[in-house]
C-alpha cells in the first residue's frame, strides 16, 4: 500500500491544488469578441491578439496592429474630464471582459499614472477570493491617449474564480486543523537568486511568523497548459536570507517567492 500522499484531499474534498486548465473554448470566445468590438469600430482585417498562455486572457495588442481601438465615448467634449473618463473606464472593462477574463466587479483600480505626453495608465488587480491574491496574477493594465485611443492592454486575470473559490473554501478548512507553526519548524526552504539555487533550513536563530492565508497561482511543472492554485500561508522571516516564504501546509511545501 502506498503513503498517503500529505497534498491529497481528504474524501469528499476537490482535488488538490485545484488546477485551472488550457481551454479551446476560451480561446475562440476570445478571439471571437475581438473581432465583435474590431467590427463595432470598424477596423478592417482579422488579426488575432496573443493570449496569455492557459488563462486565454490578452496579452498584448497584435503585433504590428494597424487598426484604432479606442476607450468608449462619455460626454460631448473633444477630451473627457475625470468623471466621464472613469465611466469609459467601466465600460471599457464590461464590453472587453471576455478577453480579459474576469467580472469587472472583481477588480479594484490600484494605480491611475499619467505620463509626460499625456496618456494614462490604468492598473487594477483583480480580487475574486476571500483570500489574497499573490504572484503574477490578476493584474490588468490599460494605457490610452487623450483622445481614447488604447495604445497597449494586458491581462493576466484569473477566469472562473467562483468555482475556485469553493475549492479553495475546501482546502482552507484542511488547513485549519493543522499547526502551522509545527509544520514549519526545520522545514527546508528553496529559493534562487543572482548566484543560483539555495536551500536552507527554518531553524534557530531563523524565526518564522505566519502572516495570512493566500492564493498563490503557479504552472504546474508536470503540465505547461495547467495552473496550479495553491492555498499557502504567507510567512514573514527574520535571520533569514528572505524575509518571506509561501507555505502550503496541504503539500508540506515551502517555496520562495
Amino acid at each position: 500500500m502506498q503513503p498517503v500522499s500529505p497534498g491529497a484531499p481528504a474524501r469528499n474534498q476537490p482535488p488538490y491544488p485545484i488546477l485551472l486548465t488550457e481551454a479551446p473554448t476560451r480561446i475562440d470566445a476570445a478571439n471571437a469578441v475581438w473581432l465583435q468590438i474590431n467590427a463595432q469600430q470598424g477596423v478592417a482585417g482579422k488579426s488575432q491578439p496573443p493570449l496569455q498562455p492557459i488563462t486565454s486572457t490578452i496579452q498584448s495588442l497584435p503585433p504590428n496592429f494597424t487598426g484604432v481601438l479606442y476607450l468608449p465615448k462619455v460626454g460631448t467634449g473633444a477630451q473627457m474630464s475625470e468623471e466621464e473618463t472613469r465611466e469609459s473606464l467601466r465600460r471599457f472593462l464590461n464590453e472587453w471582459k471576455t478577453l480579459l477574463g474576469v467580472d469587472p466587479a472583481q477588480l479594484t483600480l490600484v494605480n491611475d499614472s499619467s505620463g509626460a505626453d499625456g496618456t494614462r495608465t490604468a492598473t487594477y488587480e483583480q480580487r475574486p477570493f476571500t483570500y489574497q491574491l499573490r504572484g503574477n496574477y490578476g493584474k490588468i493594465e490599460v494605457r490610452f491617449a487623450p483622445d481614447r485611443r488604447i495604445l497597449s492592454l494586458t491581462s493576466s486575470a484569473i477566469p472562473d474564480a467562483a468555482k475556485i473559490q469553493t475549492a479553495l473554501n475546501a482546502a482552507a478548512a484542511q488547513i485549519r486543523s493543522l499547526d502551522v507553526n509545527k509544520k514549519l519548524t526545520g522545514h527546508a526552504v528553496s529559493y534562487l537568486d543572482a548566484t543560483g539555487n539555495h536551500t536552507f533550513a527554518i531553524e534557530s536563530p531563523i524565526q518564522a511568523i505566519p502572516q495570512q492565508l493566500v492564493v498563490y497561482p503557479r504552472q504546474s511543472p508536470k503540465a505547461p497548459d495547467t495552473l496550479e492554485i495553491h492555498l499557502v500561508w504567507e510567512v514573514a522571516l527574520t535571520n533569514a536570507p528572505v524575509n518571506l516564504i509561501y507555505f502550503d501546509m496541504l503539500q508540506d511545501q515551502a517555496f520562495a517567492p
